[in-house]
């Protein structure tokens, strides 16, 4: 992006107020065609507020907002409304405002990217079929400036690569809050900070982000002493939390090896042994044990011949396509599900903490103090007993929080409030499902730590992979097929173990195709697709429309007399004549490409 860009959209000393506490104070900020920024800042700072002042949905107390003439802001919350459509296709399409005959096949291109099951009801949609949904309903809209609310929240790992790609190759600007930092780290060139009311900027990426942060961090310190104030609550949690964290990050990795290496022996000795049960030290330390497992629901394999042994202790992390059956095998170990065949044993006295990703178990009426505890103003936590305003505080709670009720809560503060409470109660196994949704990465941080220190066993189901690097010494990755693969070390390490698995199985002449298909940032595609032939079919046709409509304006600027007579229609003309002959461009460019990809195939 080059520096001396004009912005298409800019914040100017913008103030909001809810009520007589302020959001923002006199922040200023400035969008470029094809930034692609990541929004960072605890829950509660403000992220989506921000957003939807930059789409308008809502208004500022002051300042000054300036967007180019005819800009379009697309923007995505976080739960999408898909009443009154009856299938997803139908909900993208509604994207469409005008000529929704003519580029149906734009849903189809979307739909084929992010393999959406266009015609699934919306009833009955599963939330990650939403979420793609709402996703393509944004991106068919061809927005100058595009806003993505958590939209990582519900997918799989194929599909977050997917939108990484999607994002990556947008020709607008977009701007994207998100708790996933590898993702973060993949799609941005910039970060805009949101802290206690003010917003810092970068010009650089996520994957720069600690280090600044840290930076602005040690800058306020200096100042605050220099001034002789002294540290609000909340800022001494930011001052020490954040840079204590980062400071331990080092051993906890240095721990995360060690686990992994004695993970990796366990393994190779169940591998030796045959599954056969362990006698003395080795048998108390067994948490669940699985024989050649087999579970399958109508047709379709679910488990198909797994073995495998969790000792105490193990962190395992469950990972696959949103429908690959990750909560059957949960199921499966813990219990709850009996398999079609096979040997399922669990340890005696297992005392299991679970936490379910619709906080079923929080009362909304009540307080944090009687969620946590019911009776007097102490809890027994981890063999002591804690005052529970303390115990909040673990949590990033405020005072002021412990006797508000939960329902006024953010989804991320209730997030943290159960895993509070799952782990103030006694428990050697944690069975986590989707633990990271909504929380920010601060909170992430402080549950990193949590499981680091839990010295019990923990099955975390999650498509955060730089937590899952970070926390699971495990993986199981279930592809959908019924195969489970158990893997020691990173998600990015599984991967390539699978790349390099499936190339030594493929013939001779196929090796070197899938060599090519599997290098990063390289597609090859030897014929089009069902949404691109449909495509070379009808863009002519749209290309002609599009040239008629740009002449019929030249005619009209033509009129020397138009602009003495209506500046304002002036204007407006040249800025749609200038929109046409973007869009004429663009379509015959990709008419091009697949008129050369036509004649290749």
């Amino acid at each position: 992006m080059a520096e001396n860009q004009a912005p298409c959209y800019s914040l100017k000393n913008m103030s909001l107020h809810f009520g007589l506490n302020p959001l923002f104070d006199d922040i200023t900020l400035h969008i470029k065609k094809g930034d692609k920024i990541c929004l960072i800042g605890r829950n509660g700072s403000g992220k989506s507020t921000l957003l939807k002042v930059i789409a308008g949905l809502m208004d500022i107390d002051s300042g000054e907002i300036y967007s180019e003439p005819g800009i379009k802001i697309t923007y995505m919350d976080q739960e999408s409304d898909l009443s009154g459509y009856n299938t997803l296709k139908e909900y993208i399409l509604s994207g469409l405002k005008e000529s929704k005959e003519h580029e149906e096949y734009k849903a189809d291109i979307l739909i084929d990217q992010l393999d959406i099951l266009g015609n699934q009801e919306v009833k009955t949609a599963s939330g990650g079929e939403k979420k793609k949904a709402a996703l393509a309903h944004a991106l068919i809209q061809e927005p100058d400036i595009l806003l993505l609310d958590e939209p990582t929240n519900h997918l799989d790992i194929t599909t977050i690569e997917k939108l990484e790609d999607i994002i990556k190759n947008f020709s607008g600007a977009v701007i994207v809050i998100s708790h996933d930092r590898r993702f973060l780290t993949n799609i941005s060139t910039n970060t805009f900070w949101l802290d206690r009311g003010s917003i810092h900027i970068n010009d650089k990426g996520y994957a720069f982000f600690n280090e600044w942060q840290e930076e602005i961090i040690n800058q306020e310190i200096i100042e605050q002493k220099n001034l002789n104030k002294r540290i609000q609550e909340e800022t001494e949690w930011l001052h020490k939390g954040v840079t204590a964290r980062r400071k331990r990050n080092m051993g906890r990795l240095r721990r995360l090896i060690a686990l992994r290496e004695e993970r990796k022996n366990q393994i190779k000795q169940v591998g030796k042994v045959k599954m056969e049960a362990d006698k003395g030290v080795v048998q108390s330390k067994l948490i669940s044990e699985l024989k050649h497992v087999f579970k399958s629901f109508g047709d379709r394999e679910i488990v198909k011949d797994f073995s495998t042994r969790i000792l105490r202790g193990n962190k395992i992390g469950i990972v696959g396509p949103n429908g690959a059956g990750k909560s059957t095998l949960i199921k499966l170990i813990t219990k709850r599900l009996e398999p079609d065949s096979g040997f399922v044993r669990i340890a005696k006295n297992l005392e299991e903490g679970y936490f379910d990703q619709n906080r079923i178990d929080l009362d909304p009426k009540k307080t944090l103090w009687k969620t946590l505890c019911p009776e007097g103003d102490h809890i027994f936590v981890r063999g002591s007993y804690r005052h529970v305003v303390s115990y909040l505080k673990d949590f990033l709670f405020t005072s002021a929080q412990a006797n508000c009720p939960v329902g006024i809560l953010s989804g991320g503060e209730k997030n943290r409030l159960m895993l509070a409470l799952i782990l103030s109660k006694p428990s050697n196994f944690l069975v986590l499902d989707e633990p990271t949704n909504d929380l920010d990465i601060d909170t992430l941080d402080l549950l990193q730590e949590v499981l680091d220190e839990y010295d019990g066993t923990v099955l975390i189901v999650s498509h955060d992979r730089d937590f899952l690097d970070k926390v699971a010494v495990s993986l199981l990755y279930m592809k959908g097929d019924g195969n489970i693969i158990e893997h020691v070390g990173t998600y990015s390490e599984l991967i390539e173990n699978i790349k390099k698995t499936e190339l030594k199985k493929q013939p001779p002449k196929e090796k070197e195709k899938l060599k090519q298909d599997t290098k990063p940032n390289s597609i090859k595609q030897k014929k089009l697709s069902f949404t691109q032939k449909h495509q070379l079919e009808k863009l002519p046709s749209e290309i002609e429309v599009l040239t008629k409509k740009a002449s019929l304006l030249e005619e009209k600027l033509n009129d020397p007399s138009l602009w003495e007579k209506s500046p304002s229609e002036f204007t407006k003309i040249t800025t749609e004549l200038s929109e046409l002959k973007t869009k004429i461009e663009e379509k015959e460019t990709l008419w091009l490409e697949l008129e050369i990809l036509a004649s290749e195939s």
